[in-house]
């Protein structure tokens, strides 16, 4: 699989870039996405952002889809939108934004955006989105992009704050209206 571009309104999903690697690690140091994500520490340094760009960069092995969210005008850095375990119709998906783009309603665009395009595209049956319980924001962009809640799992992730948090399951099909 190659990777895409995709232009909406007010929003430039694209591929990464090393370029993006300084502004991953200043991502990584906000409090809000160092919780919440299984993303490079900061201490991993500008390198670590290197190899988790590189990862998100290479579609090649066909098990994920990994797009930068940027401003259209300026390709400025604002996020990121996954799909990750890719395999038999399913997939997962998980996004993060930096601050200044918190509150616009870009991670819903986002995930709506690229839930649609995995459908079409990718011929896909099920995407899964799960966040923690005491992550309410995720659980607004779930229920915003038609995602269902399906249940709680229970301390089944441990989040980059080392702890295991209680979990939303929410779920898409593609025959979702």
């Amino acid at each position: 699989m190659e990777p895409v571009e995709i232009s909406v309104p007010g929003l430039l999903l694209r591929s990464w870039e090393l370029a993006d690697a300084p502004e991953v690690l200043n991502a990584m140091r906000e409090p809000a996405i160092f919780r919440w994500n299984s993303a490079p520490s900061a201490a991993a340094g500008l390198e670590g952002a290197r190899e988790w760009v590189r990862r998100r960069a290479d579609w090649s092995g066909g098990d994920h889809a990994s797009f930068a969210l940027a401003e259209p005008a300026t390709r400025a850095l604002l996020g990121s939108v996954s799909l990750h375990r890719i395999y038999d119709g399913d997939a997962a998906i998980g996004y993060w934004t930096v601050a200044p783009a918190r509150g616009r309603g870009l991670a819903a665009l986002a995930v709506a955006t690229v839930t649609g395009w995995a459908f079409q595209r990718l011929n896909l049956h099920r995407i899964e989105l799960c966040h923690a319980v005491a992550n309410p924001a995720s659980c607004r962009v779930a229920e915003k992009t038609g995602y269902a809640l399906e249940g709680t799992l229970r301390e089944s992730h441990r989040y980059g704050d080392g702890r295991r948090y209680d979990e939303h399951i929410h779920g898409r099909l593609a025959t979702d209206l």
